[in-house]
């Protein structure tokens, strides 16, 4: 199963969250959070703060892990995901060959062009609770077949820091 992370950048005096038109690779075209696959040797946080800098040009302050899901894609468990938020950051989101990004507001986040299970879990990013989930769509991952989420668990592993 392939380690990734997620980064939610957020702005919560203006009730705002940053997300990324992928422009290649695993939800091109949709909107998500930075984020990437963890490299051999690298914790989840040093991966997040490297995928940001990546995609959008901006280095994350202290990235704090928030949840945690894993993914499924027909039969196989495909992705064991490190969701992360930081409300300081370094920089000016700017778009790459990667990722376009654009702000939010919390309530006009666009749910219609993004991964299904996003609209489930999301909510309790904004409340700044912790979560964790696991989420089955069809081996195309087109159709969210089964999802389920907890929040309020603990999210953060020494190992992964």
């Amino acid at each position: 199963m392939q380690p990734a992370t997620l980064c939610y950048l957020l702005r919560p005096e203006d009730a705002e969250v940053l997300l990324i038109r992928k422009k290649r690779g695993l939800g091109e075209g949709k909107f998500v959070g930075p984020g990437g696959k963890v490299e051999e040797g690298e914790t989840p946080r040093e991966c997040v703060v490297r995928e940001v800098e990546e995609e959008i040009g901006v280095t994350p302050r202290d990235p704090e892990k928030v949840g945690e899901f894993e993914f499924v894609f027909g039969e196989e468990s495909e992705m064991f995901v490190h969701v992360f938020r930081a409300e300081e950051f370094v920089g000016v989101p700017e778009e790459s060959s990667e990722a376009d990004p654009e702000w939010f507001d919390y309530e006009s986040v666009p749910y219609d062009e993004m991964w299904e299970d996003d609209r489930y879990w999301m909510p309790h990013l904004f409340a700044d609770e912790t979560f964790a989930g696991e989420f089955v769509f069809d081996s195309e991952g087109d159709e969210l077949r089964e999802w389920a989420v907890e929040a309020g668990v603990s999210a953060v592993d020494a190992a992964d820091l």
